[in-house]
């Protein structure tokens, strides 16, 4: 009999700050295979486990601002702001038909139309 080959899993030893947005599982419901499973959360708190030595988070959970103890850093991805402002970044704000631009930059575009800034922000490389 072969042996059975393994490939080891690559660790991501990320450290989180309070007020990061983080995407983060409840690992019971995860791997029992339950729904709604995965959240959005803002980071408030990190500690260490007494037993374990590990770094947990707490995390207050954004669409329904449930406060989530312990959560462990295999579970969380942080959410990079650039990422979440690519489409506004990216808009074709050259293009006469609005239907091209994704919801969100419409959205910031009439906002600042309507005088809520005074300059647009500095483009991205």
């Amino acid at each position: 009999m072969a042996p059975q080959s393994h490939t080891p899993t690559v660790s991501t030893q990320t450290i989180y700050t309070k007020g990061d947005i983080v995407l983060f599982r409840n690992v019971e419901k995860f791997w029992l295979g339950k729904p709604e499973h995965t959240f959005v959360g803002r980071v408030e708190r990190s500690w260490r486990h007494v037993d374990t030595g590990r770094v947990l988070y707490d995390v207050t959970e954004l669409a329904s601002l449930s406060y989530r103890a312990g959560i462990d850093t295999d579970y969380m991805r942080l959410l990079p702001p650039a990422d979440a402002m690519h489409d506004i970044d990216t808009a074709p704000l050259s293009e006469t038909d609005t239907g091209a631009m994704t919801p969100a930059a419409v959205a910031w575009l009439r906002r600042y139309l309507a005088g809520g800034s005074n300059a647009l922000p500095a483009p991205r490389p």
